[in-house]
């Protein structure tokens, strides 16, 4: 048989985390360590590997009664395992001193030796993209993160504030301090700048990144869209950030 699907064979590498391609990721498992990913993202695996769909940890178990969570599946055994979501962009990302705050909405997968933790960005409105509820990431290991198209890293210095638009933001440097605003008077809020279509946006001050897709919110699985002005803006349960509720927990 030939066909020029045979350019995109399985690329060589004895690298844990490796790209097959911008889309998917290959995670190689050696019964040492296991990994944690994104619930529904295997696309493929070779060898003995277990996956544990119902694993959730202490800090999950108490999310859940508030409604947030991020569905986790165990992947454990020898082998190698292969994640996509949504043909989303796939990066990793090495995460240590510093720290990564990330939106669960954009998390494929990470090392089970990482600790998260919810963290909130202050906000009277439950409005989409808000970074209401984002995952705090510390210690030695590796994210793999996804976005809608190619990102853009953005460096934040003590000189140089970065401010970005609460619904395209993915991560950043977990040392930075974020304030959020709005680019509205009081009798606007809930309209994105009058007819700017520009909404709300976060502040990123000191010294670090911040990580941006070039799109607004992840359109989430299965997701069904709302009517009126709400799922319009992206607010509330209709809305593309209600829909994405539960993704979020600590660990």
């Amino acid at each position: 048989m030939q066909s020029p699907l045979f350019a995109f064979t399985e690329a060589q590498t004895q690298d844990r985390y490796a790209l097959q391609n911008p889309h998917m990721l290959r995670v190689a498992l050696t019964g040492h360590e296991d990994v944690l990913a994104r619930k529904g993202s295997m696309v493929a695996y070779q060898g003995l590997i277990e996956f544990d769909g119902e694993y959730q940890t202490p800090g999950q178990r108490r999310s859940r009664t508030v409604g947030e969570g991020l569905d986790l599946m165990r992947c454990s055994g020898q082998g190698t395992v292969y994640l996509a979501n949504l043909a989303q962009y796939v990066h990793v990302v090495d995460v240590e001193g510093e720290g990564l705050t990330v939106d669960s909405a954009y998390v494929l997968a990470l090392d089970s030796t990482l600790h998260w933790e919810t963290i909130a960005v202050d906000s009277q409105y439950g409005i989409s993209g808000s970074g209401k509820y984002n995952l705090n990431i510390s210690g030695r290991g590796k994210v793999a993160l996804m976005t809608s198209g190619q990102p853009l890293m953005l460096q934040v210095t003590p000189d140089k504030y970065v401010n970005v638009d609460a619904d395209a933001i993915v991560a950043w440097s977990s040392s930075l301090r974020v304030q959020m605003q709005a680019q509205t008077h009081s009798s606007g809020v809930w309209r994105r700048r009058g007819n700017t279509g520009e909404g709300w946006e976060l502040s990123f001050l000191g010294q670090g990144y911040a990580m941006v897709q070039p799109s607004e919110l992840l359109p989430p699985q299965n997701a069904v869209i709302g009517g009126g002005a709400a799922a319009q803006f992206g607010m509330g349960q209709q809305g593309a950030r209600g829909q994405n509720q539960g993704n979020i927990f600590g660990n």
